[in-house]
C-alpha cells in the first residue's frame, strides 16, 4: 500500500483527536481523547500540555490502528490547534512552566484595559488586526513572564520557548529537547496581537507593548509547506512529513472549500466562529470584528478573512450537563428542547468568560432571564440552543454590514451541527439557508488539506471543492414577526449581562 492516505492532529478545547482521509476527503479513521479542564478560580481556564502531548502520542498510534493503516501510508500529516491557548516551557528539558492558559481565561483583561486606554491599542488593532483582549495569546504571555517565577530569565537567556499549542507538539513530535523544531504559521501567529498582519512578520513596536523577548518566539511559516519530520522514536514510529499547521477555525474554513471571497463558514464547538474570506484584502471592520489571516499555501500570497469569535456555545451545553446535571449527554439537549414548542419567554446569555465578538465586554456574565413558574428545563435547554444562534445573528449582522456582502447560504460544521433542532433554530433566526456538509469534522480536514497541498497529494484547491458534498441543507420556518419579536428579547438579555465585573 503506498502513500494514500492523509493525516490530521486536530488538538482542540476539550480533546484531541487523530483522523485519516482519502483521497476524495473522506474519512478512513479516527481515535479521540479529552483532556482535563482545569479552573484555578472564577475566569481561569488552564490546560496540562504534558498531558495534551501525552493525549497526541495516543490517538495517533490508536487512530492508525483504527484506520487499519500504517505510518508509511501517509503521504503527510497536518495539525490544527485551539488558538491563543500559551504554552512556554524550557528548551533544555522539554518542561512547561506551568499549565497552559487556555483561550478563555480572562485574567489578562485588566492589561487589555490599560493598553487599551493608555492609548497603545490603537497601535495594536493597526498593527496585528485584533483589539487588545484577553482572547488573545500576548496577554498571557506577559502574564506568564511576569507571574511565573524565573521564566523571564530564562527568556532573556533563550532557553524558555513560546507556542500556541501547534508549536508545542511540532517541537516535540519533530525531537523536542533534541533538535525540535520551533515553528508556527500565519494563521496562529495572527492571533497573538504580536505579528504585523501585512509583513507577517513579529512586530518589534507590539513586542515592546508587551515585553516579550523576540528569542522565545517561533519562526512564522505558512501554512502549507514542509516544516520538519516526525521522529522515528515518537508516536508515528517512522519519519512523516509535517506539512500543514493552521489554527482551528483557519483549518475549517478551508476544510469547507470556502477559497472564494464573500463565502462564509461557521463552526460550532466549544465557542462559535464564524469566518468570512475577503481575498488577499485586508478588511478593518468597525464593528467588534477581527480581521485575520485565513491561510496562506506555500508561496502564494496570504488570503485574510473577517471574523466574529464567540466565547461559550457548545461549552454552555457541557454546562447544562456536567454542572447543572439537566441531562446525561449533549446530545439529549435535543430531545429534551424539543418537548416544548418554544422557549416559554426564557433566555439564557452564555456569557461566562465575558462576551467576545461584536461587544468585546470582559465584564459580562452569564444570565438566564424570563424565568416564570411556567417554565421547566426544557425551556432552558431550548434557550441554551437559541443562544447559540442568536449569538451567531450577532456576529452575522455586522459581519454583513463591514463588508457589504448580503448573506444567502451559511456552510457550518463541528459537533453541534448534529443537532438538528439547533440548526433550524439557525435558519430560522438567521433568515437565510443552513448548509451542513456529509464531513462536518472540516477542522480535521482543513489540516489534512493544507498538509496534502504541500506534497502534491491534491494538486490544487480545485480538487478540493471538488470533494465538498452536501449533507442536508436548513429553510427558516419563522415568520418575520417571530424573528423580530426573538431577537428583540434577546439584546434586552444580553444587556442584562453587562457591567456584572467591577
Amino acid at each position: 500500500m503506498s502513500q494514500q492516505y492523509v493525516g490530521a492532529i486536530d488538538q482542540g478545547t476539550t480533546s484531541t483527536r487523530f483522523m485519516v482521509f482519502d483521497h476524495g476527503g473522506d474519512e478512513v479513521g479516527r481515535h479521540q481523547v479529552e483532556h482535563e479542564q482545569i479552573l484555578p478560580q472564577a475566569g481561569w481556564v488552564e490546560h496540562d500540555a504534558a498531558e495534551i502531548w501525552a493525549n497526541t502520542r495516543t490517538v495517533v498510534e490508536k487512530g492508525l490502528e483504527a484506520a487499519g493503516i500504517a505510518a508509511t501510508d501517509l503521504a503527510a500529516v497536518g495539525i490544527t490547534n485551539q488558538r491563543e491557548t500559551t504554552v512556554v516551557w524550557d528548551r533544555r528539558t522539554g518542561e512547561p512552566y506551568g499549565h497552559a492558559i487556555v483561550w478563555q481565561d480572562t485574567r489578562t483583561a485588566a492589561l487589555a484595559r490599560t493598553i487599551e486606554e493608555d492609548g497603545r491599542g490603537a497601535i495594536v488593532h493597526a498593527k496585528s488586526g485584533l483589539p487588545p483582549a484577553a482572547y488573545f495569546a500576548g496577554g498571557k504571555l506577559h502574564w506568564i513572564l511576569e507571574n511565573v517565577d524565573g521564566v523571564r530569565a530564562d527568556a532573556e537567556a533563550g532557553h524558555a520557548l513560546f507556542g500556541t499549542i501547534d508549536t508545542w507538539l511540532i517541537w516535540n513530535l519533530t525531537g523536542g529537547p533534541d533538535g525540535g523544531v520551533h515553528v508556527t504559521d500565519v494563521t496562529n501567529a495572527s492571533r497573538t496581537m504580536l505579528m504585523d498582519i501585512e509583513a507577517l512578520q513579529w512586530d518589534d513596536e507590539l513586542l515592546e507593548i508587551f515585553e516579550i523577548p523576540r528569542q522565545m518566539l517561533p519562526e512564522i511559516t505558512s501554512s502549507s509547506q514542509e516544516f520538519g519530520r516526525t521522529r522515528a522514536d515518537g508516536p508515528f514510529g517512522t519519519e512523516v512529513v509535517l506539512a500543514g499547521n493552521l489554527g482551528d477555525q483557519h483549518a475549517a474554513l478551508v476544510g469547507q472549500a470556502c477559497f472564494e471571497p464573500g463565502m462564509l463558514k461557521n463552526t460550532y464547538g466549544t465557542g462559535n466562529f464564524l469566518v468570512l474570506n475577503t481575498g488577499t484584502e485586508i478588511v478593518r471592520s468597525e464593528r467588534g470584528l477581527l480581521t485575520t489571516v485565513a491561510y496562506r499555501f506555500g508561496d502564494a500570497p496570504p488570503v485574510y478573512a473577517l471574523e466574529g469569535s464567540i466565547a461559550v456555545t457548545g461549552s454552555a451545553i457541557q454546562w447544562l450537563r456536567d454542572q447543572l446535571k439537566v441531562f446525561a449527554e449533549a446530545a439529549d439537549s435535543e430531545a429534551l428542547a424539543e418537548t416544548v414548542d418554544d422557549n416559554g419567554g426564557v433566555y439564557f446569555v452564555p456569557a461566562f468568560s465575558g462576551l467576545f465578538a461584536p461587544y468585546w465586554r470582559p465584564d459580562a456574565r452569564g444570565v438566564i432571564v424570563g424565568l416564570s413558574r411556567f417554565n421547566t428545563v426544557a425551556h432552558v435547554a431550548r434557550a441554551a440552543l437559541e443562544a447559540i444562534c442568536y449569538q451567531s445573528k450577532d456576529v452575522v449582522d455586522v459581519m454583513v454590514a463591514d463588508s457589504g456582502i448580503e448573506l444567502e447560504v451559511l456552510r457550518v460544521d463541528g459537533g453541534i451541527t448534529a443537532n438538528e433542532l439547533c440548526m433550524q433554530i439557525q435558519a430560522d433566526i438567521l433568515d437565510i439557508e443552513v448548509s451542513r456538509p456529509v464531513v462536518a469534522e472540516t477542522t480535521a480536514l482543513g489540516a489534512a488539506y493544507a498538509a496534502g497541498l504541500a506534497v502534491g497529494f491534491w494538486t490544487g484547491t480545485d480538487e478540493l471543492v471538488a470533494n465538498w458534498s452536501e449533507s442536508k441543507r436548513w429553510t427558516s420556518q419563522w415568520t418575520d414577526e417571530d424573528r423580530e419579536a426573538g431577537y428583540h428579547q434577546w439584546k434586552k438579555a444580553v444587556e442584562r449581562t453587562l457591567g456584572w465585573v467591577e
